[in-house]
């Protein structure tokens, strides 16, 4: 039997809802949290949510505006977009136990303070265990149950097993590790290079192109990630190459699909938060305090930052000296 019997889910959006369906279905007793009382009755009763239409909410999920209840689930999971993540936490630390799991579930470095999203945790729920989940997914395959890969990375292995042992199900596979870092790295830089995957569909480069660049953005990720303290292998794995090459190649990405309206000259997808257009400039802030070249990231913060058009960029990236590999 699992050490966690319970688990909230802070964020009643597409992907929260699909993370509810997944705890549900492991066994788990789940309340899933919406801020506002309305949409939390709406959905309550419905059994549906409006930002996941494709999949119904699973019978099990209780969905409340009670932050008190859901604060004494044995697993917090905050699906909240990175930005808000501060915002969210500060609302439930004060009713938080010491020790619990607080598991992020975004991709992303917090603007301004440059730190990552378990950093958050730690600085504002400092009695807390930080914890986060990242894979290769999508809310829609989740909610509907097909096959999903993810890590989940805790320093404390024990618990990171408890985690993964008490999420778990035949069709949805956390696999866990102690290297937080590199979990963290490999979500949020990937995001950045889906934008730029998305730049060169649009501009319509060619596969020889998309190849090469998620090739080389592989590259900058990995660099960068083991400057960080991450492990190589980390990176390598579900949470860095598996996440880059799903995100550089799918139109359910609210990154690659940023991306395909930048390079088609488009204005950006109404309603679509696109993570790594707030992390593609701390990213290069990032690299560039750990002395690590990272041009196609660099490439897209200038194209979101008005700097330079996306013709600009590409001659650009295309004139650079040629070197070794590496």
């Amino acid at each position: 039997m699992s050490a966690f019997q319970s688990v909230a889910v802070i964020g009643a959006g597409a992907y929260g809802t699909a993370l509810a369906d997944v705890a549900a279905r492991a066994g788990r007793e789940v309340v899933l949290y919406a801020r506002s009382p309305a949409a939390a009755e709406m959905m309550q009763t419905s059994r549906s949510n409006p930002r996941l239409p494709s999949a119904g909410i699973d019978d099990a999920v209780f969905v409340t505006s009670d932050l008190a209840l859901a604060a004494r689930a044995d697993i917090i999971l905050l699906a909240v977009p990175s930005q808000q993540l501060r915002e969210a936490l500060t609302a439930v630390a004060p009713l938080l136990t010491a020790g619990k799991p607080v598991v992020a579930c975004a991709k992303g470095i917090e603007q301004g303070s440059h730190k990552f999203m378990t950093e958050v945790i730690a600085e504002v729920a400092p009695d807390v265990l930080p914890a986060i989940l990242s894979g290769p997914n999508f809310a829609d395959d989740v909610a509907a149950g097909l096959p999903t890969a993810v890590t989940l990375a805790c320093a404390d292995e024990d618990v990171a097993i408890k985690l993964v042992q008490a999420l778990g199900s035949a069709t949805f596979r956390p696999y866990h590790s102690t290297d937080v870092r590199g979990v963290e790295i490999g979500g949020a830089a990937k995001n950045v290079l889906a934008i730029a995957a998305g730049i060169v569909v649009g501009r319509e480069l060619g596969a020889s192109a998309l190849a090469a660049l998620t090739t080389r953005g592989f590259s900058e990720l990995l660099r960068l990630g083991v400057a960080c303290g991450a492990r190589a292998e980390t990176i390598s794995g579900l949470s860095g190459l598996g996440d880059l090459i799903l995100s550089c190649s799918s139109a359910q990405s609210r990154n690659f699909s940023l991306g395909v309206a930048l390079g088609r000259g488009d204005p950006p997808p109404a309603g679509k938060l696109a993570e790594g257009a707030f992390t593609a400039p701390v990213l290069i802030e990032l690299a560039e305090a750990s002395n690590i070249d990272m041009p196609v990231a660099k490439a897209v913060a200038m194209i979101l930052g008005g700097s330079l058009s996306v013709d600009q960029v590409i001659e650009g990236l295309l004139t650079r000296p040629f070197k070794a590999e590496g």
